[in-house]
């Protein structure tokens, strides 16, 4: 029998933010996967350092974070072939993935490379992007909202273009691109609408308004929400 691919979201940081079914099979699964830094930790397996039962074989996928070699295809091919040989001797895998697997989740690329040929079910996840709104307090979208969802590297030109024709946005992966976000907001006057967050849930997370944000660059985990009109209740 051939053992099945579980893609789990397992939340934007805080372990109690993952969802029972995740955990369910997290501790069920003979096999874990997760992404880590080139020799670092991983963050993935931190999360739910506290849940594992230590009885399974876990697997590495170590990935570059470099500008330009994201996703990085020959690690992605290595690492499916590897999960692959577990699934074939009837192993399910259970592949870890911060937030939510199909929101900008490193579990996508696993995903394309096996769903065609093994059983995979996905298990959804708490996206760092509403747990971020929830730590701050601030509802980012009602009633006929358009909510727009931004990479902060893209070019400065797009960024704006984006956010004039949004009601509310939240920017992600900010990053060294942190004074180019708030340049931009700051020439469309929504600083004062605008909060920063790093680290969301975690026990170093930090979030202030934007407007007091004096610093030059950010986190690779942190983002920038802003509401046109402040309040979305309004």
């Amino acid at each position: 029998m051939v053992g099945t691919l579980y893609g789990l979201g397992i939340g934007p940081g805080d372990p109690d933010l993952i969802t029972l079914k995740a955990l369910k099979i997290l501790q069920a699964a003979p096999v874990i996967a997760y992404p880590a830094p080139e020799n670092q930790d991983s963050l993935a397996r931190s999360i739910v350092a506290g849940h594992l039962l230590g009885e399974q074989k876990e697997i590495v996928i170590e990935t570059p974070m470099v500008p330009g070699r994201y996703p990085a295809n020959d690690v992605y091919d290595k690492y499916s072939a590897e999960i692959a040989k577990e699934l074939d001797a009837g192993r399910d895998v259970a592949v870890l993935c911060e937030g939510d697997p199909f929101f900008f989740g490193s579990f996508m690329y696993i995903y394309g490379r096996l769903v065609n040929e093994y059983k995979t079910v996905v298990v959804p996840g708490v996206s760092s992007a509403m747990a971020s709104c929830c730590q701050i307090g601030m509802p980012i979208t009602s009633r006929y909202d358009v909510l727009t969802v931004l990479p902060a590297p893209i070019p400065s030109e797009e960024l704006l273009s984006r956010l004039q024709v949004c009601d509310a946005a939240i920017v992600m992966k900010v990053g060294r691109h942190f004074t180019k976000v708030r340049d931009v907001l700051g020439a469309l006057g929504l600083i004062e609408n605008a909060y920063y967050i790093e680290h969301a849930t975690m026990e170093n997370q930090v979030m202030m308004p934007l407007s007091e944000a004096t610093f030059d660059k950010a986190p690779y985990f942190s983002m920038i929400i802003v509401h046109k009109r402040a309040e979305a209740w309004k």
